[in-house]
């Protein structure tokens, strides 16, 4: 997102938690190679570490970490920020924007924070050098709400101009978060491939070569108890088929069919550890809570429970336990006073 808004004439600050994160960035005079659908090597306006710098004049904040980051930087901003200005998580996963909202309050923020959250981030993309990213293609329209109905329109204005054709407003955060289909593309064939991934022989193609149609039949059963679950909750949920046609461009009438003629997965590598976001993240910040929202709506989601407790063996980890809290009466509590 730097080095794209930056390419495009915006004035930039990139800020991790992790100096050493961005230190090839800031000692090579703050300029990130951007290649794929830009070919550049664009000069950042600020790279810091110092969260006081990074947010002092700023217009608006694009949080684009995994959502196990969310409540930490809640935390962070809420002690840091003296006025109120936009804030979008790019992606939010599943209550992002609800999550981030309720601990931004809860650690002393001095006003209530204007959070967004989009259903997934705009660019296919991979960060392949510390300074180095290759962005394969920009989704066409990525669904972004509000925790609040009255505010979207101010976050959506506030969006810079050159992505803001690639967003389209949804009603509710609901739609964003139950939208969630990166747990629905990432656990499981992640998990089923292990064995290529620990291979010190072996690298694959994530979606071209990871997802056969035996694990795209497995997604698809994953995919259809999050619609199930999203339409009890008075959400009408398109399926990840309908999804990566729309964003993509591309065709099939199953997800596998889809996978395989998009041509902005062709190119996307495996990841090369088992200590991956396709687990730590999208298992307890997106396969739980829906797994949750089905007990509570007494929705079986026999497929979502398959695919926790197997990251839980893969990984000696309780992710149920590392997993959103969320209760119906809460949500719609919140939804009410919003």
């Amino acid at each position: 997102m730097a080095g794209h808004l930056s390419y495009f004439g915006n004035e930039i600050c990139l800020w991790n938690r992790s100096h050493k994160t961005i230190e090839k960035i800031s000692s090579n005079n703050n300029i990130i190679k951007v290649r794929g659908v830009i070919n550049s090597d664009v000069k950042i306006s600020k790279v810091t570490s110092n969260i006081k710098e990074a947010i002092k004049g700023a217009e608006l904040i694009l949080i684009a970490t995994p959502a196990t980051s969310h409540r930490e930087l809640a935390a962070i901003l809420a002690k840091e920020m003296i006025k109120s200005i936009p804030i979008i998580l790019n992606p939010g996963r599943t209550f992002g924007a609800y999550n981030f909202y309720n601990t931004f309050i809860k650690e002393g923020g001095l006003f209530k924070p204007k959070v967004a959250e989009t259903q997934t981030i705009i660019y296919t993309c991979r960060k392949i050098e510390d300074d180095t990213v290759v962005i394969y293609s920009l989704k066409k329209a990525v669904k972004i709400a509000a925790i609040s109905k009255n505010i979207i329109g101010e976050i959506y204005l506030a969006i810079p101009d050159c992505i803001r054709d690639n967003y389209i407003c949804a009603e509710s955060f609901l739609e964003t978060s139950l939208g969630n289909v990166g747990m629905v593309l990432h656990c499981i064939p992640f998990m089923l491939n292990i064995g290529w991934t620990e291979c010190k022989t072996a690298e694959y193609k994530y979606y071209y070569d990871g997802i056969t149609p035996t694990i795209g039949k497995f997604i698809q059963h994953i995919d259809d108890e999050r619609v199930l679950v999203g339409k009890a909750m008075g959400i009408s949920l398109e399926s990840t088929c309908e999804w990566m046609i729309r964003e993509y461009d591309t065709y099939g009438k199953t997800i596998y069919d889809a996978i395989n003629n998009n041509i902005s997965y062709k190119e996307i590598d495996a990841p090369k550890t088992v200590n991956h976001r396709y687990i730590y993240e999208d298992v307890p910040h997106g396969l739980v809570p829906i797994e949750r929202l089905g007990n509570l709506l007494d929705i079986d989601t026999p497929y979502i429970k398959i695919a926790i407790d197997l990251a839980n063996a893969i990984m000696e980890t309780d992710y149920r336990k590392k997993g959103e809290y969320i209760t119906l009466d809460n949500i719609n509590n919140f939804l009410k006073e919003m």
